[in-house]
């Protein structure tokens, strides 16, 4: 599913109203139609008490007051507005429930007392929100979230915004939201992907075919993208089908981070898995693999990477491999960088880098330009602070902007991005965006990030394309931790249960 910003959201409106030909009023009847159907599943007879402000969202939830009002609930409207500053469009539907009848008050602020015992529905903002919400309205919105009342929110949340997901000053937090055509960025992005609760997109109206228009950039990683993109396994297949996977990993002390990867390749579905190890850790590693082969590499006899590794790396591939996988747990020194650097100018096979093979970029991404063949990144905010290599973006700046920050530098770069965290997004050079659905706190573990740089390794050498491998891995990562957490719980979560619970996320998808 494509998800919308703020503005492209403008855009089917103007488009649905000025070129085919829906009158404005249309779409908003049947917005607050959908609100309506919604409120009366939930309201368990209760009282129903809208919030509206002056504008077209405030429009959508006097129409559904008065649907509900019609169907015999106990209705109330609150306009935090005069009527001469309300939108044209909303100044009509003020006028007809006025006349049906319904209750309305123009005030500034509510009390404890006003949402007792209601079903609340927030109308006050909609999607093009971009000032802080302060004083009484502040104190109005704060009142809400502590009255314990069940509240549904018309489009987003008050007080998020549609394309960031940030709290802009005070926001309510609602335990569902109706929104209209297309989810909106904020659904997803944190905090406001918190305040949101059940989403539920209604169809007020808008031609399929802008719904599905090219022009919207980001998009949905779920279950029905997911299965999709899933591999096919034909009967009469063999191992050397599903491809061969180098993964450069491992060094003293960090052994662990090389045997996560490998197995997690493995359990990704492919057909050949060898880990390229310093050659003096060989004993080391040789007694824990399984099903995985093992090539030694040159190392500066103290358990990590000599750069001479690099004319071996490449000449192993070229004969073997589907995919090259470096990083996880390899260290960090001047031969690492130059091992990394020369993968990316030189190798012909599609690349996947994470961990210490990131930290070994130091030049802003420019040496990823240099790339012969696709190049899949998979840094956490840390890592992509450093990737990006300015001053004034930090951590913070990052995960103020995750879909912003990782299609810039996709483009800049040409490389595939996927910016771990919450949500992990997938970038591409192209400036396209993918939010993955799955996941959950438990996997902030030592470890995860490795199992994730295998799964997606894996999938690249089964052949799927650079955008499709890191988007059903991801998912995939998500969702097995998913499987693990409901196990395990969150809190005893490890990152060899998600390997472990592999097996149960592809069942899902069958």
């Amino acid at each position: 599913m494509k998800v919308a910003t703020a503005a492209e959201m403008r855009e089917f409106d103007r488009t649905t109203i000025e070129v085919v030909g829906i009158p404005s009023l249309v779409l908003m009847e049947n917005a607050g139609a959908a609100v309506a159907a919604r409120a009366e599943e939930i309201c368990d007879g209760r009282k129903v008490l809208f919030l509206c402000g002056c504008g077209n969202n405030g429009g959508d939830g006097l129409v559904a007051a008065r649907k509900l009002l019609n169907r015999g609930f106990d209705v109330r409207a609150v306009v935090f507005a005069k009527a001469d500053s309300m939108s044209q469009d909303c100044k009509a539907q003020y006028q007809i429930a006025s006349k049906m009848g319904l209750r309305i008050e123009l005030k500034k602020s509510l009390t404890a007392a006003d949402l007792h015992s209601a079903l609340v529905i927030d109308a006050v903002f909609g999607t093009g929100l971009s000032r802080t919400v302060g004083g009484q309205l502040a104190e109005t919105f704060r009142a809400v979230n502590e009255s314990g009342s069940t509240v549904i929110s018309v489009d987003i949340p008050s007080g998020i915004s549609a394309d960031t997901g940030e709290v802009l000053g005070e926001a309510i937090r609602a335990d569902h939201t109706v929104t209209f055509g297309l989810p909106k960025r904020g659904h997803f992005l944190y905090p406001g992907a918190g305040y949101s609760g059940v989403l539920h997109v209604a169809d007020i109206g808008f031609p399929s075919g802008l719904l599905r228009s090219e022009s919207i950039k980001t998009g949905l990683i779920d279950r029905e993208y997911a299965v999709g993109s899933l591999p096919e396994r034909p009967r009469n297949s063999y191992k050397g089908d599903y491809g061969h996977v180098l993964a450069v990993a491992g060094s003293r002390e960090k052994t662990g981070a090389a045997m996560m990867t490998a197995k997690a390749c493995i359990r990704a579905g492919a057909g050949l898995v060898t880990i390229g190890v310093p050659e003096t850790l060989m004993d080391v590693f040789q007694g824990r693999v399984t099903e995985e082969m093992i090539l030694p590499l040159p190392d500066n006899g103290n358990g990590s990477l000599d750069a001479r590794a690099s004319d071996l790396i490449l000449d192993f591939a070229s004969r073997h491999v589907d995919v090259i996988a470096i990083g996880p747990g390899i260290g960090v020194s001047s031969d690492i960088e130059a091992i990394v650097r020369r993968l990316v100018a030189v190798s012909a096979l599609p690349l996947v880098i994470d961990a210490d093979g990131l930290n070994a970029i130091t030049d802003g991404g420019a040496s990823l330009n240099k790339a012969k063949s696709p190049v899949i990144i998979t840094p956490h905010p840390g890592e992509m602070s450093r990737l990006i290599h300015k001053a004034d973006i930090g951590i913070r700046e990052i995960e103020k902007d995750r879909i912003g920050t990782a299609q810039s530098f996709a483009e800049a770069t040409g490389v595939y991005v996927v910016l771990k965290g919450v949500p992990t997004i997938v970038a591409t050079p192209e400036g396209q965006a993918l939010i993955n659905t799955t996941g959950n706190p438990g996997m902030a573990t030592a470890g995860s990030g490795d199992v994730l740089t295998g799964i997606i390794a894996s999938l690249a050498g089964q052949g799927m394309a650079p955008l499709r491998a890191s988007a059903l891995g991801v998912y995939l990562h998500g969702l097995a931790g998913d499987q693990a957490a409901a196990e395990t719980g969150l809190h005893s979560l490890v990152a060899s249960d998600i390997i472990k619970s592999l097996p149960a996320a592809f069942r899902c998808l069958a």
